[in-house]
Formats: structure tokens, sequence, C-alpha cells
């Protein structure tokens, strides 16, 4: 009785959020035409992609690094991407946080890392974005901005972030997102393991693989290194790594790429 009380309830909030907050034409207009990876959709999911953005921007604070002041334009285009891969999963999935922080281009930040003899060594990273457990997410607007161009070679610096958000669902980053049950958990980490390590090969080999090689930094980055291509370069990614293709289509519950013969 509660539960039906409180779903109601939400079914309610959520309706009049998108009655009164609905994203202008205009605006999603312009979103879809400066990201077209978006488009590869059916116009029925497309109408379900901008309501769970118009109810992400309602759940979510922007909030601008170094002076940079968050317009409606890059909210909306960050959100779009955002809800992209958890457009059949459910917007839940992003519950864990409310903080987005935009910064106008990379950061830098501070590391220490400890060697194999105890030694501690302090550097410098430059990052375009960090997902950290219970957020906030920190984004750089020029790789936003740039993601309707840098798509033609699987990179997506919002969908990756997300990726590791999904991640950290279950409480820790490890490439394994929250799946339904043992077999599961075996059967995906099959199909990972074993093209994390072929990534691997190849870039010792100093060979140029499809993914992007940072991937090869752990199982986690791998993961969202591959979610991302999965998103922007579907056809690719199935071209080259099928089994990899379909262990993501079926977790996300999506396939971009379409029927096979669709390009």
């Amino acid at each position: 009785m509660i539960a039906h009380w409180w779903q109601a309830l939400r079914e309610r909030r959520e309706a009049r959020i998108l009655e009164q907050r609905a994203i202008p034409e205009a605006l999603w207009q312009l979103t879809l035409a400066r990201y077209p990876f978006l488009t590869r959709r059916p116009a029925q999911d497309l109408r379900r992609l901008r309501e769970m953005t118009t109810l992400f921007l309602a759940r979510k604070e922007f909030s601008g690094g170094h002076g940079l002041q968050v317009t409606d334009e890059m909210a909306v285009a960050i959100a779009a991407q955002a809800c992209l891969p958890v457009l059949e999963l459910g917007l839940d999935w992003y519950d864990g946080f409310v903080g987005i922080v935009v910064h106008p281009d990379l950061v830098s930040v501070r590391r220490e890392h400890m060697d194999e003899a105890g030694v501690v060594h302090e550097y410098d990273e430059s990052l375009a974005g960090e997902a950290m457990e219970g957020g906030p997410v920190m984004l750089s607007w020029r790789d936003v901005a740039d993601s309707g161009d840098s798509a033609e070679y699987g990179y997506n610096v919002v969908i990756h972030e997300f990726a590791h958000v999904i991640d950290m669902r279950d409480g820790i980053a490890d490439g394994v997102p929250p799946l339904p049950n043992r077999a599961a958990r075996e059967r995906w980490l099959a199909v990972m393991q074993a093209h994390y390590e072929t990534l691997c090969d190849v870039v010792d080999r100093g060979d140029e693989p499809l993914l992007d090689p940072y991937a090869s930094e752990s199982l986690e980055e791998f993961f969202a290194v591959a979610s991302e291509t999965f998103f922007v370069a579907p056809f690719d990614l199935r071209a080259e790594h099928p089994a990899l293709y379909a262990a993501l289509a079926d977790f996300y519950r999506q396939n971009p790429a379409g029927a096979p013969d669709a390009r």
C-alpha cells in the first residue's frame, strides 16, 4: 500500500516537472544537432531521452569552476549525454549523487602514489573529468563541447564519467557494474577480462587499438572507455569487438548500432 502510494506521488511530481520545466524545442533541437550520436535512435526513444533529461536537470545541481557560468545550453548538453547510458536502466541509477561541477578546461590535480618500496611519489595529473563516490562529477566543458566531433574516434567524457557512476552503484569502481547474480557476473568478467588483456597486449606492442589506450590502466577504466565507444562509435566497436559489444548491449539493454546491416 505504501509503495503504491509513493509511486503514485512520484509519478505526479514527475508529470508536473515535465509540464512546467520542459526543455524548449529550439534548445533540444540544437542539442541533437551538436551531438548527432544522440539521434541514432527511434523517435520514441528520443522522446524518452528528452523527458529523462528534463527529470535529470530537476534532480541535479550544476555549478561552474574557475568562474565558468553554466548556461541552460551547457546543462542540457551534459544531461542528455549523461542520460543516454541509463535510458533503459532508469534514472535511479544516478541517485547516489547530486552535484556536477563544470570547469572551462582540463583541471590539474595533485596525486600521490606509493611504489613497491614504500616510497611516496607526488605528481600532477590533468583531468577532463572525474567521478567520485557520492559525487560530485567533474567535467571539462571544452571536452563536452567537442563531443560531437570526438565521437568519430570513440571519445566522450560525459559518458565515460557516468559509466564510472554506474560502476560505483554497488559501492566500488571495479569495472563490474551491479549485475543480477553470480552467473551474470562471471559471464561479464569472462568477456571484459579477455578484452582488457588483449588491449594491454596491443598497447604494449605499440600498436593502435580502437579503444583509447587509457582503457589499459585498469578494468574500471576499460569499462568506462568501452562504454563511451559503445554509445558514440557503436559500428566500429561491433565490427572489431562483437563479443564486447554484445555484453555491453545486454547490460545497457540498448543496441545503438541497430540491426546487423545498419550503418
